[in-house]
This record gives structure tokens, C-alpha cells and sequence, in this order.
């Protein structure tokens, strides 16, 4: 490769953030920053770095996939986020997407259920100096017992249907961003949380776009 033709991570994710995000309806402009400044090639397998920012998903090992940018910039937004909530990031992957949240949340809980890849993620959240984000090795699907409930909550793989579990580990008012599984296509979904804490939470919700994304592993999921 020559040198004019060198992979510049700084202006892939411009490229990105401008063509892939700005142009397709991302228009929370801290998410826009946000997905402007994290690494996304440090996240992915040394062979794939210059990849990390098409428009499309990438192989992490172990059968799991880092989402296209757009998806983790669309999970983002719908969550609404203003810089002071508590977010529990259920199927943290790769931990890009728990470094997103983390330039956007006070806190981050990632849960991973695979633990090579809780373990790296781990490593290179710390690497890059993450301090407000833990990585926990779990199954987190159906919410995590002891903790209180989270302000905000983003799911990273498709659910048969609405986790109960995380459903109640939300605060009134906080806001899950789920896909649900359909026949045709996952279907990225809002919920905002509109009781006041009663026996029987009441949820908003709205359809963010369809997409694809591996089964959610575990009590709140499929069994697998």
C-alpha cells in the first residue's frame, strides 16, 4: 500500500460519521461526537483494522459480530442520553459499544456473557482509559441481581421478546433499546419506562429500523 493510500483512523471515522451516520438519520450530535472519537479499529482483530469502519459488521470470534457503526450510533440515540444516567450495556461484545456509551453516560455496567471476550474488551477499555465503564463476565439478559435499577438500558443481540428482567431493572422514565426477533428481519425497538415504579411496568415504544443480529444468549433471551 502506499503511503497517499494509507488507512488514516482519524478520517475513516470522519468518512463515517458523515456518510454512514449524518447522512442516514443520526442526528444527536453528542452521539455524532462520540462515535467520531472512539477507536473503532482497536476494537476488532489486527487483520480487520482497516475494515473497522465499513458499513457493515465484523467477526469477533467465539460466533459474535461488533455491529455496523450505524446500528451502535442508532442504539445510542434512542437512548437519549444527557451525560448524567447509569447505563447497563447487556451483551457488551467487543466493548466498542460500551466505549460509545461511555463518552455519552456517567457509567457504564457491560455485561458479556462470553468471558474471552468480556476479558478483552476489559483490556482495551482500559487500554484507551475508559474509567467509567466495568466489564462484568455474565449473563446479564434477564437484568443483574444486586445492582439497583439503570437509567438507561442497550441490548446488543435480538430477544424473542421485551426482557421482563431488564424491563424491571429500569427506572421510570429510563429508556431499553432492544432488537426483537421477527420472521422477516430484527427489529430494533425503543421502550421508554412511563409508571412510576408500579407492580406493573408500563412501557412506550416505537420500531427504530429493521436489522440483523445474533440471538440474545440466556435467562432473558433463548436458552441456546
Amino acid at each position: 500500500m502506499s503511503p497517499d493510500n494509507a488507512f488514516d483512523p482519524a478520517r475513516a471515522r470522519a468518512y463515517m460519521v458523515q456518510r454512514q451516520l449524518r447522512a442516514r438519520g443520526i442526528t444527536d450530535e453528542r452521539v455524532l461526537a462520540a462515535m467520531g472519537s472512539v477507536p473503532r479499529e482497536r476494537f476488532v482483530a489486527s487483520e480487520l483494522r482497516e475494515q473497522a469502519y465499513e458499513d457493515g459488521a465484523l467477526a469477533i470470534g467465539h460466533g459474535q459480530t461488533i455491529s455496523q457503526p450505524w446500528v451502535v450510533a442508532a442504539i445510542c440515540q434512542g437512548l437519549e442520553l444527557t451525560g448524567t444516567e447509569r447505563v447497563l450495556d447487556v451483551g457488551a461484545g467487543s466493548g466498542y459499544s460500551s466505549a460509545v456509551l461511555a463518552e455519552l453516560a456517567r457509567e457504564v455496567l457491560a455485561v458479556e456473557l462470553i468471558g474471552a471476550l468480556a476479558r478483552r474488551a476489559r483490556r482495551v477499555l482500559a487500554e484507551l482509559g475508559y474509567e467509567n465503564v466495568e466489564v462484568r463476565e455474565g449473563d446479564a439478559s434477564a437484568g443483574v441481581p444486586g445492582e439497583e435499577p439503570f437509567d438507561a438500558i442497550a441490548v446488543h443481540a435480538a430477544a424473542p421478546r421485551v426482557p421482563a428482567g431488564l424491563v424491571a431493572q429500569l427506572r421510570p422514565g429510563g429508556r431499553l433499546v432492544v432488537p426483537i426477533a421477527s420472521d422477516g428481519a430484527d427489529m430494533l425497538t425503543a421502550f421508554r419506562r412511563v409508571d412510576e415504579g408500579s407492580e406493573h411496568p408500563m412501557l412506550e415504544r416505537y420500531v427504530i429500523a429493521p436489522c440483523r443480529f445474533v440471538p440474545l444468549l440466556g435467562a432473558g433471551g433463548y436458552s441456546g
